[in-house]
C-alpha cells in the first residue's frame, strides 16, 4: 500500500479510476531502482536529492515517489559513526555544561576535551554527534525484490489498495470464492453472498452495517485486494466515500495482479489510539511482547480477533516460555473499545460474553460507560480518555507477571555457580530464559551481587588492591574493563569509593569518607 498523498485517480464521468502505470513506465521504474542501488554507502540526504532531481524530469512526481516508497521498504539504513551518537552526545553535553559553552571557541574546547576522554579525535566525535538523524543515516543495502516490470506491477497493486482506503462496501466475484471468504474472515470483515445476473458475489462491509460509512476498515479492504488479485479471474467493485461524494471504483484481473514475490509484512492499526499505544508500550522494553491481531477466539457462533495479545518473553526469549504450574496464563489478550454507537457496544459486549477460557484486558473509552458490564463478563476493564495510559495497562499486567515470575523461578535451581568470574544478572536471566526478577531470591555462593552484576570475591580483592583514591576515572574504568565490568558506580561504591566529577578532565576517584 501507498500513503494517500501518493494516490493518483481520475474522477472522469463521476467514477473513481486509479491511474495505473504500464509498460511505458518501466524505464522510470528502472531509474528509481538505479538511484537506490547507486547510492548504497551514501547518506540518505544525497539519495533524497537524487530522487528529487528525478521527480523534476518525470511527467508525474507522484509516480516517482510511489516507486521510491516501495523500493524504500527493501532498503537497509544504518547509523555509521566512530562511537554511538547517544554516547557522544552525553559526553559532549557533560563537557559543555562544565565549560558553559557560549562562543564557538568554547564549543571547540568542549568537543576537544570530550574527545580526549573518549579516546578519539574531535572531528570523529563531531561526526558522531548526530549521525543517527534520518538524513545522515547511510543507505547500507538495497535488496531489490523486483525487476522494473515487477515494480510496475507492485505499484499498480499498491495504488489500487490505496484507492480502497475510503471504501464503504466492496463487492467481489472470483474464480476462488473460498479464498476470498477465508481472507474476509481473517480480516474481521462482515460479508454476505448475493446472487446476481452474473453469478454469486461476495459483498463485504465492516463488522456491522452500522459501520458502512466509516473508514476504519478501509485498510482491511485494501489488504483483502491482495488475496482477490491472487486468484486467476476476478472483478471487484467498490463504493468509495470521496470526501463526501460516493463514487464507484471497478477493478478486474486485467488491471491488477500480484508480482511473483512474497508480500512485505506490514503492521497496520485500526485507529490512532491503537497505534499510539503500541508505539509507547513497545518502547518500554518490558518482558511482555506486544502481538498485533493474534489468533481468532471462539465466541459462540462467531469469532473475535482481539486487537493485541501480550506474550511473556523474559529477556526477549524467542518462544513463549512454558511454566511448571500449567495453569498460569502465558498469553493475555487486549481489546480496544473506541467506538461509541449503542449498536456497536451491544454487539461487542455480546461477543465478549461468549469468549471463554482466556484472559482478556479491555481498554474502554470512558464515554461508553460500560466498564462494569465488561468486568461482569470476567474481563478486566481499563478506562481511558483520548489515549490509553501505558501505566494502567502495566498495572493490569503485574499480577500475571508476578505469577509468571514465581512459576519460572520454581523451574530454576535454588543455587547458581556461574563459571565466569563476572556475569551480569541480565546475561544469567537470558541463559535460563527467565526475567531478572526470577533470580532475586536465588543463592550464588561463589559470587557477590554488586548492583546488577555477580562478581567473584577474588576479582573484588584484585580491584581493591589496584584502585586507589586519587586515580582518574579513566584509569579505573580500564581496570574494570579488564574484568568485563560496566557497572562502574556500583563497584566503586562497594569498594568504598565515589566519583568526584572534574568537569572538563573527566572524574577522580575519592574515598567515600573524604
Amino acid at each position: 500500500m501507498l500513503t494517500k498523498d501518493l494516490l493518483r485517480v481520475s474522477r472522469a464521468g463521476g467514477g473513481y479510476h486509479p491511474q495505473f502505470a504500464d509498460s511505458s513506465h518501466e524505464a522510470l521504474a528502472a531509474r528509481v531502482l538505479g538511484v537506490y542501488q547507486g547510492h548504497v554507502g551514501e547518506p540518505r540526504a544525497r539519495l533524497q536529492r537524487a530522487l528529487t532531481d528525478l521527480e523534476g524530469e518525470a511527467d508525474d512526481f507522484k509516480l516517482v515517489r510511489g516507486f521510491a516508497k516501495l523500493v524504500e521498504r527493501e532498503a537497509t539504513v544504518e547509523t555509521r559513526a566512530p562511537i554511538p551518537p547517544e554516547r557522544a552526545r552525553k559526553r559532549v553535553f557533560e563537557a559543555a555544561q562544565a565549560v558553559g559553552v557560549v562562543t564557538e571557541a568554547e564549543r571547540e574546547t568542549a568537543l576537544t576535551r570530550a574527545a580526549d576522554r573518549l579516546g578519539i579525535d574531535a572531528d570523529a566525535l563531531e561526526s558522531s554527534l548526530y549521525a543517527d538523524l534520518a538524513d545522515r543515516q547511510v543507505l547500507a543495502a538495497v535488496d531489490a525484490r523486483w525487476s522494473p516490470a515487477e515494480l510496475v506491477t507492485q505499484y499498480n497493486l499498491s495504488l489500487a489498495q490505496t484507492a480502497l482506503f475510503d471504501a464503504t462496501e466492496v463487492r467481489v466475484r472470483s474464480s476462488d470464492p473460498k479464498a476470498v471468504v477465508s481472507a474476509v474472515k481473517r480480516l474481521r470483515l462482515m460479508y454476505e453472498i448475493r446472487r446476481t445476473p452474473q453469478g454469486r458475489e461476495v459483498v463485504v462491509t465492516g463488522p456491522d452495517a452500522v459501520f458502512s460509512k466509516t473508514r476504519r476498515y478501509g485498510t482491511r479492504f485494501a489488504r483483502l485486494l491482495r488475496t482477490v488479485a491472487g486468484t486467476s479471474e476476478w472483478t471487484l467493485s467498490a463504493t468509495v466515500d470521496d470526501r463526501g461524494t460516493e463514487r464507484e471504483l471497478r477493478l478486474t484481473d486485467a488491471d491488477v495482479s500480484v508480482p511473483g514475490v512474497d508480500p512485505v509484512a506490514e503492521v497496520s492499526y485500526d485507529s490512532g489510539v491503537e497505534a499510539d499505544f503500541a508505539a509507547r508500550f513497545s518502547s518500554l522494553g518490558l518482558d511482555w511482547e506486544l502481538i498485533r491481531e493474534p489468533e481468532p477466539l471462539e465466541a459462540g457462533e462467531h469469532v473475535v480477533i482481539p486487537d493485541f495479545a501480550f506474550d511473556w518473553r523474559p529477556g526477549g526469549a524467542g518462544e513463549v516460555r512454558d511454566t511448571a504450574s500449567g495453569d498460569t496464563e502465558l498469553r493475555l489478550f487486549f481489546e480496544v473499545m473506541g467506538f461509541w454507537t449503542p449498536e456497536y457496544v451491544a454487539k461487542k459486549l455480546d461477543r465478549l460474553a461468549d469468549v471463554d477460557d482466556v484472559t482478556m484486558l479491555v481498554a474502554v473509552d470512558e464515554s461508553l460507560g460500560v466498564g462494569a458490564d465488561i468486568e461482569a463478563r470476567d474481563h478486566r476493564a481499563i478506562p481511558y480518555s483520548g489515549t490509553i495510559r501505558v501505566k494502567d495497562v502495566r498495572d493490569a499486567l503485574r499480577p500475571y507477571e508476578d505469577q509468571l515470575v514465581a512459576s519460572s523461578a520454581a523451574d530454576i535451581p535454588e543455587e547458581f555457580r556461574p563459571e565466569a568470574d563476572v556475569v551480569s544478572l541480565a546475561a544469567l536471566a537470558d541463559e535460563y530464559g527467565v526475567s531478572e526478577a526470577a533470580l532475586a531470591d536465588k543463592t550464588v555462593p561463589d559470587h557477590e551481587r554488586v548492583g546488577r552484576t555477580l562478581i567473584r570475591p577474588s576479582v573484588l580483592d584484585d580491584l581493591a588492591e589496584r584502585i586507589e583514591a586519587g586515580q582518574s576515572l579513566a584509569t579505573v574504568e580500564e581496570l574494570l574493563d579488564e574484568h568485563g565490568i560496566d557497572d562502574d558506580g556500583a563497584v566503586l561504591s562497594r569498594l568504598g569509593y565515589r566519583i568526584e566529577w572534574d568537569g572538563l578532565s573527566g572524574g577522580t576517584v575519592r574515598a567515600r569518607s573524604e
